[in-house]
């Protein structure tokens, strides 16, 4: 059987699908999946060894220019080559309207959430098989559960697996014991303050750990560097691909850091992970990595303070506070 997942952005949300393609593969051995994803998230679905071809797309790019010659033909080029393929089941993962015009590309049935379960209610209606999922339960259970229902097994929930591993890095330069700090972040709100991760770089870099981060844009730049400055033994990685970043922290001791895709990624390849939720809910998205930890602005009575960051990492490392 061929399936098609539509699951196009965020980093956050395509990794929050490896459980449920690692429950598809294991209850479904007649499965061939293919994944539809924007192009800076293909090297990401990648990393899952059960995808077998990968569509890329760019929504933002075609919208700006919907009726150019270029558009036109890259959307034909992406439309051509999922109907060669020969879908006998699309699974929209994302339950927007842009997902449901690419899934609809696909000339394939499409299943999804039905009109209470998923996100854009309008798409719904173009779903031929439609489940109902609550709304309330993590990202992750909610898609594993739509895959058990539209492929007909039952996952099981009492274990995760994403299925992914870490790419593997070149030549490590940053020594063996590293903390990598992923300050970036894409609203205000859930920004640390660089203060707060200044004092957790120095704090860690006394234990003998190298604090590392990276950069994607100026304002993260000018984080980063200030923590280099202020912490003489930090490494900044320029902004560099997915899967050179992606490698860097699989071969971390360590990763703190925001409500992130890469933290998230971390979470994913099973790494000691400490997640600073801010604005958002972790109990619906947040990392469910089998050495993840949580810390909340909202728990009753503990700050996310760095003494409170640095202690929790001492605690996962086996070090003494």
């Amino acid at each position: 059987m061929r399936v098609l997942i539509v699951k196009t952005s965020s980093m956050g949300d395509v990794i929050h699908t490896f459980p449920a393609v690692t429950d598809a593969l294991t209850a479904r051995a007649d499965l061939s999946l293919d994944w539809c994803v924007e192009e800076p998230f293909a090297g990401l679905v990648a990393l899952h060894p059960g995808i077998g071809h990968i569509h890329k797309v760019a929504l933002r790019s075609w919208r700006k220019s919907a009726l150019s010659s270029e558009t036109r033909s890259a959307v034909d080029n992406v439309k051509r080559d999922m109907r060669e393929r020969r879908y006998d089941l699309v699974i929209d993962a994302q339950g927007l309207l842009k997902s449901v015009f690419l899934a609809r590309m696909a000339g394939a049935p499409i299943a999804g959430f039905d009109r209470q379960s998923v996100r854009e209610s309008l798409s719904a209606l173009f779903y031929r098989h439609r489940f109902s999922v609550a709304r309330d339960l993590h990202a992750i259970t909610r898609t594993r559960l739509l895959f058990g229902a539209a492929l007909g097994y039952q996952p099981d929930l009492d274990r995760l697996d994403n299925g992914i591993v870490a790419p593997v890095a070149q030549t490590p330069r940053y020594g063996d014991r590293t903390v990598f700090l992923l300050h970036g972040t894409s609203w205000e709100s859930k920004k640390w303050p660089v203060e707060s991760w200044i004092a957790v770089a120095r704090a860690l870099a006394t234990r003998g750990l190298t604090p590392v981060t990276t950069w994607s844009n100026p304002a993260e730049r000018a984080v980063a560097q200030a923590i280099a400055q202020a912490v003489p033994q930090s490494a900044v990685i320029d902004r560099s691909p997915l899967a050179t970043i992606a490698a860097e922290i699989g071969r971390a001791t360590l990763v703190i850091g925001a409500d992130t895709g890469l933290t998230h990624l971390a979470s994913a390849f099973g790494l000691p992970t400490i997640a600073i939720f801010l604005a958002t809910q972790p109990g619906l998205t947040g990392p469910l990595g089998p050495h993840s930890i949580v810390l909340e602005r909202e728990t009753p009575g503990v700050a996310v303070t760095p003494a409170r960051v640095v202690g929790i990492a001492n605690e996962m490392l086996g070090q003494p506070m």
